[in-house]
């Protein structure tokens, strides 16, 4: 659903909020979660995991979620 950068900055503000949050029961650094946003359509959604968790591997990516705007814009 959405482009690799797009899944970077949503991860980017998730971690700095539940950081700025200061629980005591979550770490000061790396945040671990799963997002999983739903979008209108059933076949529509995205699952977005902390960046940090790709230091050693770039996650794939899908040729359809980065061209998705331009496909979806004859809605």
């Amino acid at each position: 659903m959405f482009s690799l950068e797009e899944k970077k900055k949503i991860a980017d503000a998730v971690e700095k909020v539940l950081i700025e949050i200061n629980h005591p029961e979550m770490p000061k650094d790396n945040p671990m979660f799963t997002l999983h946003v739903v979008g209108k359509k059933s076949w529509s959604y995205a699952d977005i995991l902390p960046n940090h968790t790709y230091k050693d591997t770039k996650p794939t990516i899908t040729k359809w979620n980065e061209n998705a705007r331009l496909l979806m814009k004859g809605e």
